[in-house]
């Protein structure tokens, strides 16, 4: 029983643990991450002033901003789209021009339009747009299955080893024109999906706040690429792609991205970029003076923007009008709740580049943290006072947070919020565990205690544990003294071990009979046995209480005599001797050393008058405070004249003959 409470205690706290660290994974630990990524991996400080915490200079962003639909009103006419193609066609080195755009419709009121922009695409080869995969399945399945043959068989990635099982998350994709596919050179998906790094978790129960990324998905058994990964692919003449379980790698380029399965997606963390002061982590163009310079050039006038200033870089296109007209593409991110989807497709691209990625620590060396950060606080919680201990556990805390910190400071994702909130919940249960481990030994010390002085006794010391001393009070109590007749020649025909037995199963029968009377023992003399009635238990009846005691205890010892006859035991008699009167009831002993107990001229005479009945024959002698206390009770032999030793006058003592129960 006592293991399988064990059993029980210990997996209820292991699930309860189990479930408080899921919790914090799922409310706490994602906006402790953001917190790093924001205030520690963006915001280095760092006395180096050459390290770059801004987007790389070789990927810049064209913005259709306020200021380009102030002066071309939105929805804008294909003509305008083709003229920023052939800006940057004719007139731009840049290496890749990614169009963070999706083409779904065409434009009915200008089919001419169309035209212009479908042969400009044609003529494009560094040229990567838009298309959004769904996780809902085609309304029309026909038509939906007809279009992603033709598009998977266009735009999957061909060149690719794939070593490993890709989750499948989407079902479908917004369709575009016929025209359109037939026209376009390149498609990436620009879907991006929040959440966490757990992914059904982040499903269900996430904030809709984006800190990922996926470079290939699963669709329909196809490999499609982002808009990021196929800019990286054209820029790099399309390099062969190994993908396994950990890692996604270009062997011509000796180069790999480790990336993070879950069930849905193959993800990898975003590493952002700290914000300008116009909320871009890249160099932003507006759109508006591209269109510009594009006509000025045309006309041979100089240019708003100088062509050269994109040459060989990456050139990221998209759409962020502040106020109306839909145009405001922003999503939610650890750096700002309106941050710039062009932007976050520039920094996916930038963080493909360029290898820079925060790497996600194993989740083992997080555990193993924890686990060692929570043994620690357990420790010192069952080895030093209450203020070292929660001393030692806000510093482990503070060394947690100190790792993390310094994790995030060098590119290493690790789990912020988890390890502090454990050591914490560890603090309240080792602090409950300790408890109830001192109240277990509490309680075997007060089992322990009862066996060497009364419950009554032992009681009254632990409520008054803080002001225990020498000293007492006076009282009136009735004392009893029960002895065995003829114990000791009895003994010496014993042997030690039948004595003990003997002595044990007697006291274990006495002591039930002075309890039951609101008596307790205040100690054992050998064979005798000394009783108090009044103190500490008070009680107004002690007088007749003691009496009706002795009394059973005669009739015990008649029980007992012929069970032990029965056993070929020798068989006793016992004297009772009980006095009513003052007596100083409290501690008495060395400050070091103690005991509870009475003392006084009424206990001298108890003592004595159980001694008398030997020198009267009889077996339970009372003094007369006693009797007038509870004659309407008891039958008595009246012995007149008794001379008592100590005692200047004679007094009448009396045999208890017989007691009402």
């Amino acid at each position: 029983m006592k293991y399988l409470k064990l059993f029980f205690i210990s997996v209820t706290t292991a699930l309860l643990l189990l479930f408080i660290a899921l919790l914090t994974y799922i409310l706490v630990e994602p906006k402790a991450y953001d917190f790093m990524i924001k205030n520690v991996s963006t915001e280095k400080l760092s006395f180096d002033t050459t390290k770059n915490i801004y987007g790389h200079d070789d990927i810049v962003l064209v913005i259709i901003d306020d200021k380009s639909v102030e002066k071309y009103l939105w929805p804008w006419k294909r003509d305008l789209h083709s003229k920023v193609l052939k800006y940057f066609e004719d007139y731009s080195k840049h290496k890749v021009l990614v169009y963070d755009t999706v083409f779904t419709t065409l434009d009915n009121a200008s089919p001419e339009t169309d035209k212009i922009y479908f042969e400009t695409l044609k003529s494009f080869d560094n040229l990567v747009e838009g298309f959004m995969t769904n996780t809902l399945p085609y309304e029309d399945s026909e038509r939906g299955k007809a279009f992603d043959d033709m598009f998977i068989k266009k735009y999957q990635v061909k060149n690719i080893e794939l070593n490993t099982y890709l989750p499948q998350l989407y079902k479908s994709m917004l369709t575009s024109p016929q025209q359109y596919i037939d026209s376009v050179p390149n498609l990436g998906y620009v879907t991006v999906v929040p959440g966490f790094f757990d992914g059904f978790l982040s499903i269900y129960f996430g904030d809709n706040k984006f800190r990922t990324q996926e470079f290939l998905t699963n669709y329909k058994n196809a490999v499609l690429p982002s808009l990021a990964m196929k800019s990286f692919l054209i820029a790099n003449n399309n390099p062969k792609i190994v993908m396994n379980d950990n890692y996604i790698i270009f062997p011509e380029l000796n180069y790999k991205i480790k990336y993070k399965k879950t069930p849905f997606q193959s993800i990898t963390p975003v590493k952002f970029y700290k914000q300008y002061e116009n909320g871009y982590s890249h160099k932003k163009y507006s759109a508006v003076d591209i269109l510009d310079s594009y006509d000025k050039i045309k006309a041979g006038k100089k240019p708003i923007i100088d062509p050269e200033v994109f040459k060989d870089k990456y050139v990221v296109f998209g759409a962020n009008v502040t106020v109306g007209n839909g145009l405001n593409d922003v999503l939610n991110t650890p750096l700002a709740v309106n941050y710039s989807g062009a932007d976050m497709q520039a920094t996916s691209l930038d963080n493909l580049v360029h290898n820079d990625y925060l790497t996600i620590l194993p989740d083992w060396v997080n555990i193993l943290i924890t686990l060692m950060s929570m043994i620690f606080v357990y420790y010192t919680i069952r080895t030093h006072s209450l203020l070292k201990a929660v001393n030692y556990t806000v510093l482990i805390i503070m060394l947690t947070l100190a790792i993390s910190a310094c994790c995030f400071y060098y590119n290493v994702i690790t789990t912020v919020a988890i390890s502090p909130v454990m050591c914490v919940v560890t603090m309240i249960l080792g602090y409950i565990h300790r408890y109830m481990i001192e109240e277990n030994t509490k309680e075997k010390v007060e089992e322990a205690m009862g066996k060497y002085m009364s419950e009554d006794v032992m009681k009254r010391v632990i409520q008054n544990i803080d002001n225990l001393g020498l000293g007492g009070k006076k009282a009136v109590v009735t004392v009893l003294f029960s002895d065995i007749r003829g114990f000791t020649s009895m003994s010496e025909k014993m042997s030690a071990q039948e004595v003990s037995q003997l002595l044990n199963e007697y006291f274990s029968e006495m002591e039930p009979i002075v309890t039951k009377y609101n008596g307790i023992i205040n100690k054992f003399i050998g064979d005798a046995v000394m009783a108090v009635f009044g103190e500490p238990i008070q009680d107004e009846n002690h007088p007749l209480n003691a009496v009706k005691c002795g009394y059973e205890m005669l009739q015990k010892v008649q029980e007992l005599d012929k069970k032990w006859q029965e056993e070929n035991k020798p068989v006793i008699q016992i004297g009772i001797g009980i006095n009513t009167g003052d007596v100083f009831v409290g501690n008495i002993g060395s400050e070091k050393r103690m005991e509870y107990t009475v003392i006084g001229d009424t206990v001298n005479l108890a003592s004595r008058l159980e001694g008398y009945n030997k020198i009267y024959n009889t077996k339970f002698l009372i003094s007369p405070s006693t009797y007038e206390a509870a004659k309407d009770s008891i039958e008595i032999n009246k012995i007149s004249d008794v001379e008592i030793r100590g005692k200047v006058e004679k007094i009448d003592i009396y045999e208890v003959i017989n007691c009402i129960m």
